[in-house]
């Protein structure tokens, strides 16, 4: 079975990562979807309401799991006999971020990362920016699933 991580903090999830999840289904038999838990950030949701958007969202869809977590994602995915960690891709910053982190996951557990590139409608979405709009009144609602404006 080929099981994937698809870590993030999901303050708030958008489309775009609801597309990477989705067609990350089409490659592995499970995705198990980590919220990271980081002492030093400051969230505009609470862990209890972005693991709740999260699960309203795959309630349905039985390979998907949900969860929170602290620590070294390889460390998890070690723990979960998770073989894969799952990313999405926006732009060339992404890449190289994402870049170094998959090399240091590969040499430390010897775990894969997988790469999906955002599709054009999403790829100017960032959990940021629909923060920034929400912070300022602004209409979010075409960048995130129904689930987080309810």
């Amino acid at each position: 079975m080929k099981k994937a991580l698809f870590p993030g903090s999901f303050d708030p999830v958008t489309l775009g990562h609801l597309d990477i999840i989705q067609r990350g289904l089409e490659l592995f038999d499970e995705i198990t979807v980590a919220i990271g838990i980081n002492a030093e950030k400051k969230y505009l949701f609470s862990m209890t309401d972005r693991q709740a958007f999260l699960e309203e969202l795959f309630a349905q869809e039985p390979r998907v799991k949900v969860i929170s977590y602290e620590g070294l994602t390889v460390d998890l995915c070690k723990k979960e006999g998770i073989q894969y960690i799952l990313r999405g891709l926006r732009n060339s910053l992404d890449f190289e971020f994402e870049n170094a982190i998959a090399q240091a996951n590969t040499k430390l557990q010897g775990i894969e990362t997988v790469v999906l590139f955002s599709r054009p409608e999403h790829a100017y979405i960032s959990s940021s920016i629909v923060r920034d709009v929400i912070r300022n009144k602004g209409d979010y609602s075409f960048m995130v699933p129904a689930e987080v404006i309810r």
